[in-house]
């Protein structure tokens, strides 16, 4: 039995954003808008997110046959022992938030440089923790010399060498890999395509050729098309799941090498906008290509939020009803946090609160205590129907 195939089957045993350009992720925001009232939050209070055992979030999912886990970094992971045990007792898989991407991965057109994420991997391989890849493909987070050595000649023997070379150096010993990134726009081309590099030198083919040669360099890897603003009820969102789900369909039917859907989830906090009719449908049909389901990047993020004083609350219920949402779907099996303890978040610098106060979007406070989004997320996965 291959690899995958273990990985699946046996979830309850397995116990960007970083370099993200900052306009990026502030036009995301301004897009999405969150799911669920200030008011109903506040109605509930504390006591909704009240639990009795401090089971970890890890243990909590496994035994629901889920993995939970999350994004770090190498220099927190290396320099704050603290930090280091709290990430190894709550998470099951790490995703290193940068240290796979291009612009530290491949300093020069010649060289690669492993070792912070071979560091990253040895880390999770201790702890008994999945190790995750991000990303191979992305029209961001691209090295210095990419705009100068790149084209049309090239480009094909450029990027299938990267993920040949990358793909190979953690060959069996990588969870997943998010092989293409946010490759969809909902104002495209007419196939819904976002005009990156990519796109110009090799055409709309290129996304095929990179699952196909991750595929050959680790044939025991789960392979994810992973994408943002797939979650709310607006024309531009609707349009972009839309075209996320055809291009899924176009890969299945050319027996694409892919085996998940990642789903980014960075969910604002502030006022309504969510239509759980239309993302149970949504899954559903995802599902029904038999493709899994990752939420890969999720935190609660309060750029639009103007309440100060029931913050935690008004975050901890998104949390929880979102997560209680999706998790109704049986092919979502995995859920990543973009970061464990809100003293290492990217939303600091790139989605800070309008009043200036600290943003707390993630499981842990800067203290690496746990917060009532800790609680909320360890309720959903209680009340998760088990895989």
């Amino acid at each position: 039995m291959k690899r995958r195939t273990l990985i699946v089957s046996s979830l309850g045993a397995a116990t960007g954003a970083g370099i993200a350009i900052a306009s990026h992720y502030q036009n995301q925001q301004q897009q999405q808008q969150p799911p669920f009232s200030q008011e109903r939050q506040k109605e509930h209070g504390i006591a909704r997110f009240a639990v009795t055992e401090k089971t970890s979030l890890r243990e909590r999912a496994a035994s629901q046959g889920l993995i939970y886990g999350a994004a770090a970094s190498y220099q927190p992971l290396r320099a704050n022992l603290e930090f280091a045990q709290r990430f190894a007792q709550e998470c099951a898989i790490l995703v290193p938030t940068n240290e796979l991407k291009w612009q530290i991965l491949r300093p020069t057109p010649d060289q690669f440089d492993f070792r912070r994420s071979d560091w990253m991997a040895r880390f999770a391989q201790k702890h008994n923790m999945l190790f995750r890849g991000h990303t191979l493909v992305w029209y961001q987070a691209l090295p210095q010399w990419f705009k100068e050595t790149v084209n049309r000649k090239n480009a094909e023997r450029i990027l299938t060498d990267h993920i040949t070379t990358v793909v190979k150096h953690y060959a069996g010993n990588m969870h997943s890999w998010d092989v293409v990134n946010e490759a969809i726009a909902p104002n495209g081309s007419k196939d819904g395509l976002r005009q990156t590099p990519w796109l110009r030198f090799l055409g709309a083919d290129y996304i095929e050729m990179a699952f196909r040669t991750a595929a050959a360099a680790d044939p025991q890897a789960l392979l994810v098309y992973n994408d943002n603003n797939l979650e709310y009820d607006n024309p531009k969102t609707e349009a972009k799941r839309s075209r996320v789900l055809k291009l899924l369909e176009r890969l299945k039917s050319k027996r694409v090498p892919i085996h998940a859907l990642g789903i980014q989830s960075h969910i604002g906090a502030s006022s309504q906008g969510f239509n759980a009719k239309k993302l149970r449908s949504f899954l559903k049909e995802v599902a029904s290509l038999g493709l899994k389901i990752f939420i890969t990047e999720m935190d609660v993020l309060e750029k639009n939020l103007l309440e100060l004083e029931n913050r935690d609350a008004i975050i901890a219920g998104v949390y929880q009803d979102y997560l209680s949402l999706v998790l109704d779907e049986p092919a979502v099996n995995t859920v990543i946090t973009w970061g464990l303890s809100d003293r290492y978040t990217w939303a600091a610098n790139f989605a800070p609160r309008q009043d200036g106060a600290p943003v707390r979007p993630l499981p842990l406070d800067t203290q690496l205590e746990r917060k009532l989004a800790w609680n909320a997320i360890a309720l959903a996965f209680d009340q998760a129907p088990p895989r």
